[in-house]
């Protein structure tokens, strides 16, 4: 079961002394399609979103993207060359490999847990409106991280 106190990063990946529960951190989340890291192993960090409507269609030119949708259901678009959608529901995960153009949607809010190297960018080459730099997704205008790889300490 879920922790139910409120959630906050942790200082450093090293430093992480309890469970991190990833549905208290999506609960924590202020915005749509503005993901949060909340945890580092190597050179992946794990972060949460809710998500609601469409996502830009964008790739990622050097890093595969992992989506583990936690409530609702997610679309994850694919040109029909590379398989085409897929949709995943509650407990399952999905790699978008590099180089793929895709994008994701949900009719419904929906939670998820993406797994991604820490030089991802969040829309690829693309800029939009919903684009966040890797320094917003660490929260790094409040806590102090400066750059991919570095938690906030």
């Amino acid at each position: 079961m879920p922790s139910s106190s409120k959630f906050e990063v942790q200082a450093t990946p090293r430093a992480q002394q309890a469970p991190i529960s990833l549905e208290v951190a999506c609960s924590a989340l202020e915005e749509l399609w503005s993901p949060r890291v909340v945890g580092q192993v190597n050179n992946q960090y794990i972060k949460v979103a809710r998500v609601q409507g469409e996502f830009p269609w964008h790739s990622h030119e050097h890093e595969d993207e992992m989506f583990l949708v936690l409530r609702g259901v997610l679309c994850v678009g694919r040109d029909e060359a590379d398989g085409g959608a897929v949709s995943l529901h509650p407990g399952e995960f999905f790699v978008v490999p590099r180089g793929v153009r895709h994008n994701t949607s949900a009719e419904e809010e929906t939670w998820l847990a993406l797994i991604e190297t820490v030089t991802t960018l969040h829309t690829g080459s693309e800029q939009t409106p919903l684009t966040r730099s890797i320094a917003e997704q660490l929260g790094a205008e409040r806590l102090g991280a400066e750059q991919p790889g570095q938690l906030p300490k």
